[in-house]
């Protein structure tokens, strides 16, 4: 049954707003070691899981304004606040986080402006990428199997999804510039 995009309560935004709730409680259990921890890794993985869960319910139903605010903005919050929090332990280093997190600050200030305008902003298939390398890096980070002795791993997941940060980012500006959405489409 389709929902009023206009819709607040629906069951996609009920899992987005579960995992803004969470997100918090993800960033404690964040073990103060490298190690990983079982509880951790299964936190972030549901988490995880959960934003996948969430788009394909809105897609099958129908998508509203509020969950194309709610869905960006709980990825952030997770995805950001797990990263900043391994910062914080020793675990990632400073300067991929924060080539993410300024992207994501210059991108979210350009959906902002633009959307005032009535113009929306959906995320490229590359932006969707980098999120799953994120998720993947940290998912790697927490999981004791990897954590310690697989650091190239989850270290490798990290640049590279700082890449496709950059190079979304790029797209997003260039299409502010030539106002051509094949731009972003393209990759």
């Amino acid at each position: 049954m389709p929902v009023d995009p206009n819709a607040l309560a629906t069951w996609a935004n009920a899992i987005t707003a579960g995992r803004l709730v969470l997100s918090p409680v993800m960033f404690l259990v964040i073990p103060d070691h490298p190690r990983g921890s079982w509880l951790a890794f299964g936190l972030w993985f549901v988490l995880s899981l959960s934003d996948g869960i969430d788009g394909w319910i809105a897609r099958r139903h129908g998508t509203t304004a509020s969950g194309a605010f709610l869905d960006p903005l709980a990825d952030k919050v997770l995805v950001l606040g797990a990263m900043f929090t391994l910062v914080g332990r020793d675990v990632f280093w400073l300067l991929p986080v924060a080539l993410i997190a300024g992207r994501e600050l210059v991108i979210s200030v350009y959906r902002i402006l633009v959307g005032s305008k009535g113009v929306s902003v959906p995320a490229s298939k590359l932006a969707k990428y980098k999120t799953l390398l994120q998720q993947l890096a940290v998912g790697f980070a927490l999981w004791p199997w990897f954590a310690v002795d697989h650091r190239w791993l989850w270290n490798g997941l990290l640049w590279i999804a700082v890449v496709l940060a950059l190079v979304s980012g790029a797209q997003y500006l260039l299409l502010s510039r030539h106002g051509d959405r094949s731009v972003i489409d393209a990759v």
